[in-house]
């Protein structure tokens, strides 16, 4: 799912769905980010593919990666979400290919989606303008390898005080782990549950403005 604010867009937004959703489940915020009229941006939404996931019974359903166990640190399947990352850092380089610096395209997240653009983000060998990871949690933390090109990647994560689907201790270890590489995430914490709110939203669209030099 494409969708552009203007023609010839000059910066992209790669953003991934969550568990069970797809790419249509975040296109409607691309109005709600109220970003400036004369800004011109390829938002792109990744359809998760179809896999069985444990948690629900071994159902299908879109997902990045299967998810065994729903402990606190989350049992998962790290080569699949490894698999995920690449596809979304092949998307990166068809940007690239196709006219738009790798410095003005910028990965978000949330939820498993979350969770697959930090792999995708820290271990990509371009240099990103940023990454947001929305009320998810740093999965694959022990085998990541991270590429000096993001070693400076502005970072900001962001998660619910009241979600019941990823603690928000999952989102401040992230940070944790982060700030022990060498990053300087930013984090806000939000009155909500496991979903996005109003306030959250005008927190990504100043970040977006920033990173990826949106003037109004």
């Amino acid at each position: 799912m494409i969708k552009e604010t203007a023609a010839n867009p000059s910066a992209c937004v790669i953003w991934l769905h969550g568990l069970g959703a797809n790419g249509h489940d975040f296109e409607p915020i691309v109005p709600e980010l109220g970003l400036p009229a004369n800004s011109a941006v390829r938002f792109i939404f990744p359809h998760a593919p179809q896999i069985p996931v444990t948690i629900n019974g071994g159902h299908r359903m879109p997902a990045w990666y299967d998810i065994m166990a729903m402990t606190l640190d989350r049992e998962v399947d790290e080569r699949q979400l490894r698999v995920s990352a690449r596809a979304i850092q092949a998307i990166i380089y068809q940007q690239i290919a196709a006219g738009i610096d790798s410095r003005r395209i910028l990965l978000a997240g949330f939820s498993q989606g979350g969770a697959v653009a930090y792999e995708a983000a820290l271990s990509c060998e371009q240099p990103l303008a940023g990454l947001i990871a929305m009320s998810t949690y740093l999965a694959t933390a022990d085998t990541v390898q991270r590429h000096q090109a993001n070693s400076a990647l502005p970072i900001k994560v962001m998660h619910g005080t009241r979600d019941a689907v990823v603690p928000l201790a999952l989102g401040e270890r992230a940070c944790q782990q982060l700030q022990q590489w060498g990053y300087t995430p930013e984090f806000h914490s939000y009155s909500m549950e496991h979903s996005v709110c109003a306030a959250e939203i005008a927190d990504i669209s100043r970040f977006l403005c920033a990173r990826l030099g949106l003037e109004g």
